[in-house]
This record gives structure tokens, sequence and C-alpha cells, in this order.
């Protein structure tokens, strides 16, 4: 799909924007489609494709559109920064801070994109979902259901503010509202997932014996150790040797937060328990690994536009400061790969200010929240529930991001969306 980049100038450049539709013979192409974006920002979606013939839940409701955002993979241009994940690593092996590094390759990459002549400020939410929007027409669907993951859950809402025409529900798994001025709590965001954790610890016999007074130990070491560096010898694949890699509390509450998730959820008192032991080695090459060997995949130039545009322009940075005073066991952790530094360097405008208020509308939403989620907490259900009537949310309470709906209730609110659904497990609690 072609679009002008920038729609206040629709004789401007235009955008190419890839998706997948697909649905099965008996199926109707018109009614019933679920779109579905990838989250981040920064995640491309139509890479997931080559699994739809295996996935045949994908199809249990209607047809599936799978939509790469602007600025992604497969899209053109795709505003990918080279040099981010470099200058991370190289940090590490001269025991330097990669602040300055980073700038240096994302000021090379905003120089490359504005040579170009792309308009970096036009990569944000109201020309995301007014691409949605075009889609749908394009393709001639009458009814959509729009299925977001965290950041793309905002964007669904944003579809729904601005062109609601068609969209029959919203299904948000883990979203994050593009309303809340996230940077201001996002370390109380990572602390009520702790204390969730640490609750679920106390209560269970088994786990409160082995690992006793989990909380004020992970308090209390992280406060001690702030400021502190430690040494681990890493072996670096690149250079085929091992370097003396130096660490701190950050790469120690990364070990703790990368483990957060749905999968390794089950494994993080032990890890305290051993960090706070001083057993770090194995966690720590862990860490080291990710940020030596990994590609998140992310376009980080895209990345930047929205977020730089959408959170970081309107949020205050003495709020943010004012986190470390009241959370010293992670003060000055580094939450989020934007920040007020890169988007002075980025310098895109900020998103129109309706973006910051609630959104109001009667489409029927199912909304889903991990109650171990340390990105997205289940208080967002409750700011999306109070101008949204129709909106249901459940908390699936040994879940972390990305918690799910679980084929019960979500087919209860596919066969009709203004019903309550009811929960049939103990773990899934319905509001």
């Amino acid at each position: 799909m072609v679009v002008p980049e920038n729609r206040a100038k629709p004789k401007g450049n235009q955008v190419k924007i890839s998706f997948l539709f697909a649905w099965q013979p008996l199926q109707d192409s018109t009614k019933n489609i679920l779109l579905h974006t990838a989250g981040g920002p920064g995640y491309a979606t139509i890479n997931a494709g080559d699994s739809l013939k295996y996935n045949a839940d994908y199809f249990a409701y209607g047809g599936v559109v799978l939509f790469d955002q602007r600025g992604t993979k497969n899209t053109q241009p795709c505003l990918d920064c080279e040099g981010i994940n470099e200058a991370t690593r190289e940090a590490y092996r001269k025991n330097v801070s990669s602040d300055s590094l980073k700038m240096i390759a994302i000021t090379k990459c905003r120089e490359k994109f504005i040579k170009n002549g792309i308009d970096l400020s036009a990569y944000n939410e109201v020309e995301s979902a007014a691409d949605i929007a075009d889609l749908r027409k394009v393709l001639n669907i009458d009814s959509m259901i729009l299925l977001g993951i965290s950041y793309s859950g905002g964007l669904m809402l944003n579809v729904a503010r601005n062109h609601p025409k068609g969209i029959k529900a919203l299904l948000l798994n883990s979203p994050l509202p593009s309303y809340v001025n996230y940077e201001e709590h996002a370390l109380f965001n990572h602390n009520e997932a702790l204390e969730q954790l640490f609750n679920n610890v106390a209560a269970d016999t088994v786990l409160n014996t082995k690992f006793p007074h989990l909380k004020s130990r992970f308090q209390n070491y992280f406060i001690k150790i702030s400021g502190k560096r430690f040494v681990i010898k890493y072996y670096d694949t690149e250079q085929k040797d091992s370097i003396d890699v130096e660490y701190g509390k950050n790469e120690l509450l990364d070990a703790v937060f990368f483990i957060m998730n749905n999968r390794w959820v089950s494994t993080v008192p032990q890890t305290i328990d051993d960090l706070v032991t001083g057993k770090h080695q194995v966690h720590i090459t862990k860490v080291l690994n990710s940020k030596f060997r990994g590609d998140n995949g992310i376009s980080y130039g895209m990345r930047l536009s929205l977020y730089c545009s959408g959170q970081i322009a309107h949020s205050d940075p003495l709020l943010v400061k004012k986190q470390d005073e009241i959370l010293p066991w992670l003060a000055q952790y580094p939450f989020n790969s934007p920040t007020h530094q890169t988007c002075n360097c980025w310098k895109v405008k900020p998103v129109a200010n309706y973006i910051k208020e609630p959104v109001y509308s009667t489409i029927p939403t199912l909304v889903s929240q991990g109650a171990l989620d340390i990105w997205t907490r289940p208080h967002y259900s409750q700011t999306i529930k109070r101008t949204m009537p129709n909106a249901q949310a459940i908390t699936v309470l040994d879940r972390t991001h990305v918690a799910g709906f679980g084929n019960g209730i979500l087919n209860q609110f596919m066969a009709n969306p203004y019903q309550k659904v009811v929960s049939s497990t103990k773990n899934v609690v319905v509001e």
C-alpha cells in the first residue's frame, strides 16, 4: 500500500507499507478480519507470516491481516539505524559509558535520513492509525477486529478514536495506552511487578522457606551496590579473545528483569538469591551475551520517531528523576532505550496534543494484563475502561508481559463482545 509520508503534504514523499492478507476458502474476505501489528515500537509483523499455515488459531474468527507499520522492516523507507548495537559492544570492550557512542551513531543515522529527504516527524501514531484506516478501505473490509500488543495496543486505541468506522472490536494484549506518560512511572511499574513476585514467594511455604526475606534482601543489596563496579572475564566472539568487562547495578538488574517473562519468571527468586549472595557469573554472562550477540530486530529510527514524539516530548524530566528518590534500589536504572537525551538529538515534533487524552469509545474491547508484567501494569486496564464503557479486562495472575487471553475467554468475547466474559480458572481474574 502506498500512502503519503505526511498527509498534511499529500503531494510530498510517499511511503510503501507491506501487509499480508490471508483467509481460508470458505471465509468471507470482507467481514470479521483480524488485523494484527507488532509492538515495540519498532518491530515488524509480517515476518511471522510463514507460521500462518501452521497456526489455525489465526483463522478461528475470519481472515487475517499482518500489518507492518511505517518505518519498520519490509516498508520503504525502513528506518533502521546502523551502529547502535555496535556502540553498546564497544563501550563494554573499553569499559566506558555507552551514552556518547550511541549518540554518535544516532546523529549519523538522523543525518542520513534527513539527507534522503525523510520527514522523521511523520512516523507517529496519528499517521500509523490513518494507514490502518486506509488499508481497511483498500481491501474493502466491512468489519475489522484490531489486535494490538504492548505499544501497538495504544495504536489500536488511536484507530478507534480517529477512524472508528468498520471497527468491530479491539483485542488489547498488555497494552500501553498512548495517553499515559510512561516515563514518569516506569520504575514504579517495575517495582510493582517485583512486589507481586515477592508477595507470591512469601505466600508459598516452600518458596518462603527457600528464599526468606527476599524482598528486603533484594532492596538492601541493590541500595548497597549503587555506584559499585565488578569485573568479569568474558569471551568476545567477535574479537575471539577473553576480555575484562566491568558491570554494576544496572547489569545485575538486567539479569532480573530480562527473565521476568512468561518463560522464565519462575526462576526469578533463585536468580535474585544468587545475585544478593554474590553469585553473579552465570547471570551476568547471559546479560552480556544478549548485549554482545543479540539483534532485537527493532528498526531503531522508527522507534525513536514514535517514542520521542508520543512519550518523551510529553513527559516531565523532573518527575522521571523523582522515581530515583522513592525507589533507591532501582535508582538510575535505564528502563528504556529512547531518553530525553537521545530525543533531543533526534529532533522530531511532538505528536498532536489530543493523543495524550483518554480515548472515548463504545467499541467492545477486551484487555489482558499480566500481574507480573514489569512494563504494562494491570492499572492500565482501569485507565482504558474508565472512558470505554464496553471494555472488559482480565488479569492473568501468573503471567508477565503479553499475558494473552486464553481460548476460553477469547471465544466468549468473540461470540458476543457485549456480554461479560467469565473465567473458569483461578489464575484469570475478570474485571
